[in-house]
C-alpha cells in the first residue's frame, strides 16, 4: 500500500514538474504546420499519463508542435488491448506509425524522440 501511494505521489510530482517547465512550441508557417498536422495523423502514442518516459515523449511532441493522438494504455481497456494484440506487448511509451500501408510499433522513448526530431524538426 505504501509503495503504491509513493508511486502515485511521484507521478503527480512528475506531472506538476512537466506543467511548470513545459517547453515553448515550435513556430511554423501555416503551410508547414498543415504538413506536420497531416503527417501526424499517421501517428498514435500509447502511454500512461504519469510515466516519466511518456512525459518525455509528450514534451517532445509539444516542443515540436506535433498533434499526435494519445491513447491511455493504463485506464482504457480497449487501448490496452489494442497495444497488446497489435503491438505485441503492453509497454509504454509506444508510438504506432502507419506509413505506406505498413504499421510500425516503436517502443523505446529515446528512439521515439530521435524519430520525431528527424522527421519533424526541419519542417
Amino acid at each position: 500500500m505504501f509503495i503504491k501511494a509513493l508511486r502515485v505521489s511521484l507521478g503527480y510530482a512528475i506531472i506538476a514538474g512537466n506543467f511548470l517547465t513545459l517547453p515553448s512550441k515550435k513556430q511554423r508557417s501555416v503551410d508547414q504546420q498543415a504538413k506536420v498536422n497531416t503527417a501526424a495523423k499517421e501517428l498514435t502514442l500509447y502511454q500512461f499519463y504519469a510515466c516519466p518516459f511518456c512525459v518525455k515523449i509528450r514534451r517532445t511532441l509539444h516542443r515540436l508542435n506535433i498533434p499526435v493522438a494519445l491513447k491511455d494504455a493504463k485506464n482504457n481497456l480497449q487501448d490496452r488491448q489494442a497495444l497488446l494484440e497489435q503491438g505485441g506487448k503492453i509497454q509504454v511509451p509506444c508510438l504506432r506509425i502507419e506509413e505506406n500501408g505498413q504499421i510500425t510499433w516503436m517502443y523505446n522513448s529515446q528512439v521515439i524522440i530521435d524519430y520525431l526530431d528527424k522527421r519533424f524538426a526541419t519542417i
